[in-house]
């Protein structure tokens, strides 16, 4: 049987290949460097230095501190389509736990001055070495390509933050405005496997802070004060009608409260108490409930325990993003044009959409024609899955202290973002 085309020319394919096992040394150094250093959210200083230094080494054209930390690099070759390829590249505050000879153990001071590990449980080391990766095979193999590839370093993806910033600080007075606009992302599945599902990807989300206010006083004379260390405890408590009680049994809510900061002593009740929540959705009206549910229980907490209209809780909306929602027609061109230069049972197509969120797309902005196709890569070695189905526990996922890429993960992946590219800008046959 005769082999089927692929979307690129197979001298292209076979270069981009060559090239890719080539560099695979000098890119696995690379890896392994951005994990021994990771850096929260705004604080990529490190990470987006080395990504300034190598794009500017090949010729791009490098814009920097958008967002703080943020960059953007352009590479101009003649007529074609303009394409924008995005990597994250902040860590985590998460002690890492993988055991690997490389692991980190960075310390940072976060913003509320707390000393935290900080670790790169999502692997955003790994989409800023495929984004080097594929600058390089853009300047080797430029004559077989034509148009104009955007590069973005993306900082603070984990407090979603990092996306929106970039554009309120006039990330498109700096770049063209492209035609389409890529990431991929690794998720726990073997290497050598792809995701590219159009339609709704990811919930939309929002970080909500609630500040109790309260009267501080000394434990043994509860009666001198007003406790907001209870007011928050009522009102988490409450919140767990809003999910059950307030939205439809057939939508998708999650609520969370994933922190609660509150005194010192064992002994005093503070002045006040801040509750750190989280809510996941893919309707708005779903999402405005929540809200809307948060403040009035909380409100009725505070109330209750006598706080004057003045001194009711404060509410501060911190990172969001609405749900990810790929191009029905760029995904669905680019998970069948993977299936013709990737094992094409390891291309995934169809799958549900996950309640995890991203910021990927904000970087849309206002430009609503930007095309978003937004993939998933297989980063997990085999032995992890072996050893999960022996001790009967769980494949460590994003954002688990055990999370690890596999080395073999780094030359798939550039792999896979050079064949997007090359498949999306107007290659040269």
């Amino acid at each position: 049987m005769s082999a089927q085309p692929t979307a690129l020319p197979a001298d292209l394919v076979e270069a981009i290949d060559s090239a890719v096992d080539a560099d695979t040394t000098r890119l696995t150094d690379i890896f392994v460097d951005l994990h021994r250093h990771p850096e929260l959210g705004f604080h990529e200083t490190r990470t987006s230095g080395i990504v300034i230094d190598q794009l500017t080494s090949l010729g791009f054209e490098v814009h920097t501190g958008i967002a703080q930390t943020g960059v953007a690099a352009i590479l101009r070759n003649g007529d074609g389509p303009t394409v924008a390829y995005r990597a994250d590249m902040d860590a985590l505050p998460i002690e890492e736990k993988t055991g690997l000879p490389y692991a980190s153990t960075a310390t940072t001071t976060s913003d509320d001055g707390k000393t935290v590990p900080v670790g790169h449980m999502c692997g955003h080391d790994a989409h800023v070495t495929w984004m080097l990766g594929l600058a390089k095979l853009l300047v080797d193999l430029r004559e077989s390509w034509s148009g104009t590839a955007i590069l973005v370093g993306q900082p603070a993806e984990e407090p979603i933050e990092g996306a929106r910033a970039m554009v309120a600080d006039g990330l498109y007075d700096q770049i063209p405005v492209p035609d389409d606009l890529v990431a991929l992302h690794t998720m726990p599945a073997p290497v050598g496997y792809v995701l590219a599902v159009p339609g709704t990807r990811m919930a939309g989300t929002d970080q909500i802070d609630i500040q109790f206010h309260g009267v501080g006083a000394h434990g043994s004379m509860p009666e001198a004060g007003k406790d907001p260390v209870l007011m928050a405890a009522e009102a988490i408590v409450g919140y767990q009608s809003i999910v059950s009680r307030m939205i439809s049994p057939s939508a998708t809510a999650v609520l969370t409260v994933g922190a609660v900061h509150a005194g010192n002593a064992n002994n005093a009740i503070p002045d006040s108490a801040l509750v750190k929540a989280n809510i996941r959705w893919f309707d708005a009206g779903v999402r405005t409930t929540m809200i809307d549910g948060i403040k009035r229980i909380s409100d009725s907490a505070a109330t209750a325990a006598g706080m004057p209209a003045d001194r009711l809780p404060e509410y501060t909306m911190k990172g969001s993003s609405t749900p990810l929602v790929n191009n029905d027609a760029l995904v669905t061109q680019l998970g069948a044009d993977l299936a013709s230069l990737l094992d094409e049972q390891h291309v995934i197509t169809a799958a549900p959409p996950v309640n995890g969120s991203e910021d990927c797309h904000e970087l849309v902005g206002p430009h609503e024609s930007i095309r978003v196709g937004y993939l998933l890569v297989g980063v997990a070695s085999e032995k992890v899955f072996t050893d999960a189905s022996e001790h009967g526990t769980p494949v460590p996922s994003p954002h688990s202290p055990f999370y690890a890429v596999d080395l073999a993960a780094i030359p798939f992946g550039t792999r896979v973002a050079a064949y997007l590219m090359f498949d999306l800008l107007g290659v040269r046959r």
